[in-house]
């Protein structure tokens, strides 16, 4: 198992996404800690996870709070005795556009996008210099290599995750931690249609997908476990030496 021994964290891991990697990640062997919001959601997986036999700490934390982002690792290495590896998965679309912007609204996404990344990676280096080291994971999107028409709040937010990776790459090397971002492309989640729409009108979100598959090589959705797949790459030793990039996972939308 190529997490085998691992202590391993997941933000927004109650559905889509963060989901496919609490249960990836505990299929290959880490004791995993699922951080969420949602307190209902956690609890369902928490059971469903100790059905098959493979049990799973969780936290449940506001991470648009500074107060959470920073408490949920704490609380996670409590639980876990440690930290190894970090998926801050946490993340929400944000404001449509710019105009007449929501200033609240704007301080949310923000919060979460950005800031629950940054004090995440402050909090656990320290924990995983106590372990001799560590993998961090953002997740970003292609929105944060290319800019999005549809979210340019979030695509800024993106863009700032992909060059905290490229930083943080830098910074945590001496202690032995590796800091990648993983770039989903159009995923197969919950939120999808809140990109492809922000009035909710099936009609323009069906639309606005088909044009954007078409920008597809691969011509489909991506599937939350392929996204997992690649955050287990990552925090695994198959990816000892990789660290500062980020990897898109689009189906080649990017490589255009």
């Amino acid at each position: 198992m190529r997490l085998a021994g691992k202590l391993a964290v997941v933000t927004a891991a109650a559905s889509g996404m963060g989901r496919a990697g609490v249960e990836l990640f505990r299929k290959e062997g880490a004791e995993v800690c699922a951080v969420d919001l949602n307190a209902a959601a956690l609890d369902a997986l928490a059971a469903e996870m100790k059905a098959r036999g493979t049990p799973i700490s969780t936290v449940q934390a506001d991470l648009s709070t500074a107060a959470g982002a920073k408490g949920s690792i704490h609380a996670a290495a409590a639980k876990l005795g440690g930290i190894d590896v970090l998926w801050a998965h946490a993340g929400i679309p944000g404001p449509p556009g710019i105009e007449n912007l929501d200033p609240d609204a704007y301080r949310l996404a923000m919060a979460l996008n950005v800031d629950s990344a940054v004090i995440a990676a402050g909090e656990v280096i320290g924990h995983m210099r106590k372990r001799g080291g560590g993998s961090v994971m953002f997740t970003a999107s292609v929105s944060g290599i290319v800019g999005s028409r549809f979210s340019p709040v979030y695509s800024a937010g993106k863009f700032a995750i992909v060059g905290l990776t490229k930083s943080l790459a830098q910074t945590f090397a001496p202690d032995k931690v590796r800091v990648n971002v993983i770039c989903p492309g159009l995923t197969d989640t919950p939120m999808l249609a809140q990109f492809t729409s922000r009035r909710g009108d099936p009609e323009e979100a069906a639309a606005n997908e088909k044009a954007l598959l078409a920008q597809v090589p691969l011509g489909r959705r991506c599937r939350p476990d392929e996204i997992a797949h690649a955050a287990l790459w990552l925090a695994s030793d198959d990816a000892s030496f990789v660290t500062g990039i980020e990897l898109p996972v689009d189906g080649g939308f990017t490589c255009r």
